[in-house]
């Protein structure tokens, strides 16, 4: 009750004050329509700020509840099949592996490869050469991760996952036009989002928002053609 009650005094101070500026403000004993409204959208506007902030608050503590969960994860044969699989897709080396297989089996192979790679490159060029240079994060701290990697990370932003932008953008790309190489791609790609977590290298939010540019660059790339046709025509 105590807490509802200083709630409810911090945003009414701000209101009451502005309220009393307006009053003052018009010399007038009667206050008009106008100046009613003003308040209230003062007030609805500091109610709404204050929520916003909460919401802000509970996602970050459950991004920071998250990660310490899965930093948990002690099970042998998750410590011995992450790491692997995140090797393999270091410095992108699985997903031009992949490439490489699809583009052996025919025509459609060789599509999927090349809309995968462009995909790819744009996310990695999206993530590592313009988000991460905007927006500066620290890694997770060390003292929440039990695995040895933690030791290993880079110092760069930790948002957003651009191993994650890489391994989606590849996936959704080969997806668009290869559903079945597609979905085989996709798996090795929430392995290693997933590793990225497990050992302390992001957030699940750097991760999430990792996805988002990937399937934001596997999009562009998908309809790149078709907007290059109605500039150029």
């Amino acid at each position: 009750m105590a807490t509802a009650w200083k709630t409810c005094a911090a945003h009414a101070w701000p209101t009451c004050a502005r309220l009393g500026s307006v009053w003052g403000a018009r010399k007038t004993d009667a206050l008009s329509d106008e100046v009613i409204a003003e308040v209230v959208e003062l007030g609805a506007a500091q109610i709404g700020k204050s929520q916003f902030m909460r919401v802000l608050a509970d996602l970050r503590e459950g991004d920071h509840r998250l990660t310490r969960w899965v930093a948990s994860w002690r099970s042998p044969s998750v410590r011995r099949l992450l790491p692997a699989v995140e090797a393999t897709a270091e410095h992108t080396k699985l997903w031009w592996g992949a490439a490489a297989v699809m583009s052996t089996v025919g025509r459609r192979g060789r599509r999927a490869a090349t809309a995968g790679l462009a995909s790819m490159a744009v996310a990695e060029l999206a993530s590592n050469c313009v988000l991460k240079q905007i927006w500066h994060r620290r890694r997770p701290p060390k003292e929440w991760i039990s695995h040895p990697e933690v030791h290993d990370r880079p110092d760069s932003s930790s948002f957003p996952s651009g191993h994650t932008a890489a391994g989606v953008a590849f996936s959704a790309a080969v997806a668009a036009v290869w559903p079945w190489a597609g979905a085989v791609s996709a798996v090795p790609a929430v392995l290693v989002a997933v590793e990225r977590v497990h050992t302390g290298a992001h957030y699940p939010s750097d991760v999430a928002v990792g996805a988002a540019t990937g399937l934001a660059a596997a999009a562009l790339v998908h309809r790149a053609p078709r907007l290059a046709r109605r500039l150029l025509l």
